[in-house]
């Protein structure tokens, strides 16, 4: 199955939300009716990409997820650079394994968004580290269901 649009997306039913980082993947979900996305998990990105995806993969079919929400991080001026390059790489590398619906969202400043609420928080630094892709995850998910909830 090739990347989708976001509004290509199954209309109904559950959707994973995946924060591509370099040393850690954050997921996050949303409920059956795409209202509230949550955090859900940080996998730490180890030598092998596989057991990575293991963990993606059960966690998709645990929620019972329809697609998954991939951030794509843009330049801030839209342009792609290497960050975006690997996360479309990690997505071709999800569909090569699995055969699911998969979308990108753009997600400039999502960390920078989550940084900031953990710092007005007063978060400690290693509480923020502890968190932040997962907390990135739910940001992206949240943004796409919005935008769908939005445009329907």
């Amino acid at each position: 199955m090739p990347i989708m649009m976001l509004q290509e997306l199954p209309a109904r039913g559950a959707l994973l939300g995946v924060d591509p980082g370099a040393k850690a993947i954050g997921v996050a979900g949303c409920d059956f009716g795409r209202l509230i996305a949550s955090p859900v998990e940080a996998i730490v990105r180890g030598k092998k990409l596989a057991s990575s995806l293991d963990r993606l993969f059960a966690l998709y079919e645990s929620r019972q997820c329809v697609g998954l929400v991939m951030g794509l991080p843009k330049n801030m001026d839209g342009t792609e650079g290497p960050r975006a390059q690997s996360a479309r790489s990690l997505a071709q590398n999800i569909l090569q394994r699995k055969d699911i619906p998969l979308a990108f969202w753009d997600e400039r400043l999502s960390s920078a968004g989550v940084e900031r609420a953990l710092l007005e928080a007063d978060a400690s630094r290693a509480r923020r580290d502890e968190v932040i892709d997962k907390l990135a995850a739910a940001w992206i998910l949240q943004g796409a269901i919005d935008r769908l909830h939005n445009a329907t």
